[in-house]
């Protein structure tokens, strides 16, 4: 039984069938681009040309058809949910339900690549120069979209052995700190390092490696962005949870029922 769309509707099957139609079409690319590789050498495209676009038509069409896939993708896999998850309430709560699942997928990529790197260094030694600098490119907004995923679950760090002992009317005026605090927090990050994010993604640094991406060029403004996608999750979170009445929070709120469940079945059948 397919599970209830928690805000696509109608939409999810059309969504289903874009994303599958973009991966086949970028997988497509990827295996013309990977049979060019092997069957013309140093003269065909490759990791070095995957960062420098400008000129390789084909280039830049693999990397807007990568960058499409994974947009489509997460944008359908953010309509499920486990029994855990806090659904979505509202337009910035499904903002960072779909940038939950890029990062979901990222994780999934940084385990493709470095799979990657082993087989090629000790089964072919032939170790490539792009394998570990596009590891910490990818683990980077990895780490910046859990936080905003983690904001939206309302699963960041908080105490509720106290929070729990307040009355309601308490308990919204520490959430009211807390807010203001974040919020302090990113107007002192982006007034002192606009400048210097905008600089370097202006010039869009590189790392000074031999395969030499543009991590700093790109990770310092995303820091400052995603901050700020924070802080906005944080104010919507307030707002949504302002009327509502005080709950009690437990350590069995963590557990995954359906999760023990699957692995009982699991173990049952062994």
């Amino acid at each position: 039984m397919a599970q209830e769309s928690l805000w696509l509707g109608s939409y999810r099957k059309p969504c289903r069938q874009v994303m599958i139609a973009s991966i086949a079409i970028t997988l497509a690319l990827f295996a013309w681009l990977a049979v060019n590789r092997i069957l013309f050498g140093e003269d065909a495209y490759g990791m070095h040309e995957m960062i420098r676009p400008a000129g390789k038509p084909l280039v830049l069409v693999m990397l807007l058809m990568v960058a499409w896939s994974l947009l489509v993708s997460a944008v359908y896999l953010s309509d499920w949910a486990v029994s855990i998850e806090t659904p979505p309430d509202g337009l910035f709560d499904i903002i960072s339900l779909v940038c939950s699942r890029i990062a979901m997928i990222a994780t999934a990529f940084i385990v493709v690549v470095m799979f990657y790197e082993v087989v090629s260094r000790y089964v072919f030694s032939r170790p490539t120069l792009w394998a570990n600098e596009l590891s910490l490119w990818i683990a980077g907004f990895v780490f910046l979209l859990a936080g905003q995923y983690a904001m939206q679950q309302r699963c960041h760090i908080r105490i509720y052995i106290i929070y729990d002992m307040f009355p309601r009317w308490l308990q919204k005026i520490c959430d009211l700190i807390s807010t203001s605090l974040i919020c302090l927090f990113t107007f002192a990050m982006i007034y002192g390092g606009y400048n210097d994010a905008m600089r370097r993604m202006l010039r869009m640094e590189t790392f000074g490696t031999a395969w030499d991406p543009p991590l700093p060029g790109t990770l310092k403004p995303a820091i400052l962005i995603i901050i700020l996608a924070v802080t906005i999750q944080a104010v919507s979170n307030l707002i949504a949870d302002w009327n509502k009445e005080p709950g009690e929070h437990t350590p069995a709120d963590d557990i995954d029922a359906e999760e023990i469940e699957k692995i009982k079945k699991t173990l049952g059948e062994v």
